[in-house]
């Protein structure tokens, strides 16, 4: 009996070692892919519809096999959204560990500094692999999907976007939202003292205004300088972004003397100070620039007419006329001599 009971014991021994050598053998095996293989998975995917749809494409084999075995060895295996690039020739065992750590392609969109929010949105809504959930809902009904409150624009940071595919808009504004206000709140810390602007709001309003004047980096400082000293003496900020702005749909392209002299919440050429919101998303050197200007005097400035976007700074109205009629005479040669060669 005890030989019987050594024999069968044995007999077991020697099937489960065999059956251990067969997986391993099946998830070292290489894929009989010769080329990259997409498996796209969404939410509600389950991991052996998964597997099935790599055993049709020859990556894998016995996919009920390696479910199983996943089950044991992973027992709080998450299948993670997105979508996997599975290379030629990848094991079970390899294919199995680029799911479990959720190695997915990283889809990428990006926000470009200056953007307006409703131009976020779009992008977002446009993105192929972006889970569109806030469609159709307003600005505001955004904000308490999102649980903020207040006006939206200015809140979001501008930047290039890595994500899965079927991330969600309200997952990429909740991101970027966090991105923004923690910027803000450290770049605050760090303000220069004495600045005519007393909350870190106002500081994404101003930011949001030398963002739209400049997109020389290295000028930002000093436009900021401007605005501020403007701001200390009581002066209208004259800015033709808040102008813009403030226009909205209605605006062509052309801003012209009837939209400086309309009233609007955002007309700094007939309201003195900030206006009520910013009026874009600002980029971290507008938002320093804002909070740590380059105070030198200079009321005014105007763009030189050069192709680099560069301005020239005045300290008096004097000054920036002559920089005015330059920049204009500088537009006028440009004009004649664009003319002349297309003759």
């Amino acid at each position: 009996m005890r030989r019987l009971l050594l024999a069968v014991l044995l007999s077991l021994a020697l099937v489960a070692g065999a059956g251990w050598l067969w997986l391993g053998a099946l998830l070292d095996r290489d894929g009989t892919q010769t080329e990259m293989i997409e498996l796209r998975v969404v939410k509600g995917d389950s991991l052996r519809g998964s597997l099935q749809q790599l055993a049709d494409a020859g990556a894998v084999q016995q996919p009920r096999v390696i479910e199983r075995w996943v089950r044991w060895q992973y027992p709080n295996f998450i299948l993670k959204t997105g979508r996997y690039a599975i290379a030629p020739g990848a094991t079970p065992r390899q294919i199995v560990a680029q799911l479990h750590e959720g190695k997915v392609i990283l889809e990428s969109l990006t926000i470009i500094e200056g953007t307006r929010f409703v131009e976020f949105r779009r992008a977002l809504e446009a993105h192929p692999e972006v889970k569109v959930t806030l469609r159709g809902l307003s600005d505001a009904e955004v904000m308490r999907e999102l649980g903020l409150e207040g006006h939206p624009e200015g809140r979001f940071f501008p930047d290039t976007y890595r994500f899965a595919a079927g991330t969600s808009d309200r997952e990429l504004l909740q991101l970027a939202y966090r991105r923004m206000n923690d910027l803000l709140m450290r770049l605050w810390a760090e303000r220069a003292q004495g600045l005519p602007i007393d909350t870190p709001e106002q500081a994404l309003v101003l930011a949001s205004i030398i963002e739209k004047e400049s997109g020389v980096a290295s000028e930002r400082p000093r436009v900021a300088g401007v605005f501020v000293s403007r701001l200390r003496l009581g002066m209208r900020l004259q800015s033709d972004p808040t102008v813009i702005y403030g226009i909205g749909d209605q605006y062509d392209g052309n801003i012209r003397r009837i939209h400086l002299t309309t009233d609007t919440p955002y007309n700094t050429y007939t309201r003195r100070g900030l206006p009520p919101t910013p009026i874009a998303l600002s980029s971290e050197s507008a938002l320093r620039a804002a909070l740590q200007p380059d105070i030198t005097g200079d009321l005014f400035f105007v763009a030189t007419g050069d192709k680099d976007g560069s301005h020239r700074f005045s300290k008096t109205y004097a000054e920036h006329r002559l920089a005015v009629r330059a920049m204009l005479e500088r537009q006028k040669m440009s004009r004649t001599s664009t003319a002349s060669s297309g003759s």
